[in-house]
């Protein structure tokens, strides 16, 4: 379950030691920045290099007496350091620490699931080559429309995925700042060089302008981006669930030796991977309302955001991971059953094939409100009765006048459906 999947390279990226480790490391590059600049003497920054370290367990022991977790960091790490110490955090406030530290962790986060999305579009281009030709029915309302193919489904999913690429990749973008600015970001006790330094040695930008803190409009359009991920996902899932459904089968999650579906219904196959990405993605939307409520906090800053942020962020993306950790492998082993798309797509006796019926009958020249009055009447007779739509339309008095029987022999034909599937597939770059 996700509980133990959080202790995955994802998770790790959000335990308090890493996050320690990235506070250290933007301690210490910051003194040496500052030495550059002659306020730390070499041999000052060379003891700060050499004992700079932390233990956590008695980081924690010092937050107890402190309330402050970034002063009981800074005070555990001169604890080390010794009379250096009182260059350590010159001229820096906590969030110099907590947002620079922060960023650099949703970079990370990111590129994992930019990894994600890659290897997931992977998967779904090469299913999508495999069914291109593989006819199936089409729903609108729930109900059966025209026919299609299963490769076109999936190439949906295809390209919005590659939407998706675009979006985490902006979304990584717009989290790669940092912010070494001071208490207010006025920079009053803290060159701007320093900040440079430390954020193009982070691989990020600094901010062009903060508070005290990053502005909360990054981190939200982080957040919604994962939540709309999450919810293409959710989407997929949802038409795998509804294309299980027994009396559909027209597709199914893999079902492995072993694997139980009900405690109480030996028979049962139940698609608890799509369901349970399903319930993921709600929570991802969820937070995603959180993130909203983040940007507006008083005046220069408060620390509404930050309890918040510490469940969010975490939660979003090692959520994200773990539903592409679940998604993958079902699109990889999905089930298809072309037997049961063709047996689809003969439930409604033909009627699937109405509007190709509508438009012959508009090009011998009947208006379209005449010609749809002619088709639906036809229609509504094999909804009620047994007959084939086909068949009711050879003995339709109208319908002979302008039509032929080869006429209409020719309005059933599936190729005329999906006739233009290699140029969509090529528009959609799987070709």
């Amino acid at each position: 379950m996700i509980e133990r999947y959080t202790l995955s390279k994802m998770g790790n990226i959000w335990s308090e030691k890493h996050k320690m480790e990235i506070m250290l490391k933007i301690e210490v590059l910051a003194c040496e920045a500052m030495c550059k600049l002659g306020l730390i003497p070499k041999k000052s920054l060379e003891k700060i290099k050499k004992n700079a370290k932390f233990d956590i367990d008695e980081v924690k022991k010092l937050e107890e007496k402190t309330k402050h977790d970034i002063v009981a960091f800074i005070n555990n790490v001169g604890h080390y350091i010794g009379p250096e110490a009182r260059y350590l955090h010159m001229g820096l406030t906590s969030s110099d620490l907590l947002d620079t530290s922060l960023s650099v962790q949703c970079v990370e986060a990111s590129d994992i699931l930019l990894g994600d999305i890659i290897k997931f579009l992977a998967v779904l281009k090469l299913k999508a080559k495999k069914y291109k030709d593989t006819p199936c029915i089409a729903r609108t309302h729930g109900v059966h429309a025209e026919p299609m193919t299963f490769g076109l489904k999936l190439a949906v999913w295809y390209d919005e995925m590659r939407r998706n690429l675009e979006r985490m990749e902006q979304a990584r973008e717009m989290m790669r700042y940092g912010k070494l600015s001071g208490a207010v970001g006025t920079y009053a006790n803290i060159d701007p060089s320093v900040e440079e330094f430390v954020c193009e040695k982070l691989e990020l930008k600094p901010v062009n302008i903060a508070t005290q803190i990053i502005q909360r409009d990054h981190h939200c359009q982080f957040v919604t981006t994962l939540a709309l991920i999450g919810s293409t996902l959710n989407k997929i899932a949802t038409e795998i669930r509804l294309l299980q459904k027994t009396e559909v089968l027209e597709v199914e999650e893999p079902f492995f030796k072993g694997q139980i579906g009900s405690s109480a219904m030996p028979h049962k196959r139940n698609p608890i991977a799509c369901e349970r990405i399903s319930g993921l993605s709600r929570i991802l939307r969820a937070n995603s309302q959180v993130a909203f409520e983040n940007i507006c906090l008083w005046h220069e800053r408060d620390i509404s955001h930050s309890a918040a942020e510490r469940i969010i962020l975490p939660d979003s993306t090692i959520a994200l991971n773990y539903m592409f950790h679940k998604l993958i492998p079902i699109i990889d082993g999905l089930l298809v059953y072309p037997k049961n798309m063709v047996a689809s797509l003969t439930k409604t006796k033909g009627l699937i094939y109405s509007q190709r019926v509508l438009l012959e009958l508009m090009k011998k020249g009947l208006a379209r409100e005449a010609a749809y009055e002619i088709i639906q009447r036809c229609a509504m007779q094999v909804w009620q009765e047994t007959s084939n739509f086909k068949d009711i339309l050879y003995r339709d008095r109208l319908v002979r006048k302008y039509l032929k029987p080869n006429e209409i022999d020719g309005c059933f034909d599936i190729k005329y459906y999906t006739r233009h599937t290699d140029q969509i597939f090529k528009r959609v770059g799987l070709k």
